[in-house]
């Protein structure tokens, strides 16, 4: 019995989930060192091919999951995101606005202190430490208390304690961007669920206008504001850019996307 229960776990692993060294080799499988650098040539040092193919070795399912188009499917979106959410770039820039993701390591707007909005934790039972600030940090500009609390808890790393780790780290970095990926915050699925088919639309969500695809990563990450934004200009420009950075990346890939990129019409969550 004990050794049918070794082989019987042994055979539960092997169709599992990938080990941590399946993962990291399989990401780079599907973006080499010399693709990334490409992507993001004038990427800020703590931003390094290493250190993300490193965090993700710590989420065997992103980018692991379907066909092989699928899989590159979710990198290049996860990829667009990040590089919008740390650009420096702007139409006219040097190299044309996509060639300037992963620079910046912090919000911007919030170097002064000022963005004391995001020192909450609203219901949830991280409370911020005094003296600490929680704006936007990290390939995807993890904000506010509460979001810095749990995903401290669920990396177990001391991120309330010690939010500036996520713009000093780059493993730590990466993986806080990574978890907000993977992580399903119902009533929204996650950007992974989207992009790797697993999510599929109601009826409700059908009638919502929500659908499937790159757009739909969108309304999860600021549909509040870019999915409806039709007279605001900054909101429709930010959607546009990430829909740009997903078609010029897919593009050096050699990664074909789907032809309806955009969240316009979608109900967004909450609102």
């Amino acid at each position: 019995m004990r050794l049918y229960l070794l082989f019987l776990a042994g055979v539960l692993g092997f169709i599992g989930s990938p080990s941590r060294e399946e993962q990291v080799s399989g990401i780079s499988a599907l973006l080499n060192k010399s693709q990334y650098e490409r992507l993001f040539p004038h990427h800020h040092a703590l931003y390094t091919y290493e250190a993300f193919i490193n965090a993700a070795g710590s989420f065997p399912l992103f980018a692991g999951e379907g066909d092989q188009l699928t899989r590159k499917k979710e990198l290049v979106a996860f990829l667009a995101h990040i590089a919008h959410e740390t650009t420096d770039g702007w139409p006219g820039a040097k190299g044309g606005p996509y060639v300037w993701g992963l620079v910046y390591t912090e919000e911007q707007a919030c170097l002064d202190g000022h963005c004391t909005q995001y020192n909450t934790g609203g219901s949830s039972p991280y409370k911020p430490v005094a003296g600490k600030s929680y704006f936007g940090r990290g390939p995807l500009q993890l904000t506010y208390a509460y979001n810095y609390g749990l995903a401290g808890d669920e990396l177990g790393l001391p991120l309330l304690a010690n939010p500036e780790l996520v713009s000093k780290d780059g493993v730590i970095s990466f993986r806080t961007a990574l978890w907000f990926w993977m992580k399903e915050q119902k009533p929204k699925p996650s950007c992974h669920q989207v992009m790797s088919g697993k999510w599929q639309p109601s009826a409700e969500d059908t009638r919502l206008g929500r659908r499937p695809g790159f757009g739909m990563t969108i309304n999860i990450i600021n549909g509040g504001l870019e999915c409806r934004a039709t007279d605001n200009k900054t909101a429709k420009s930010s959607r546009e850019e990430r829909i740009g950075f997903y078609r010029h990346f897919a593009g050096l890939l050699g990664v074909a996307v789907e032809k309806d990129c955009d969240c316009t019409g979608m109900k967004s969550y909450g609102n």
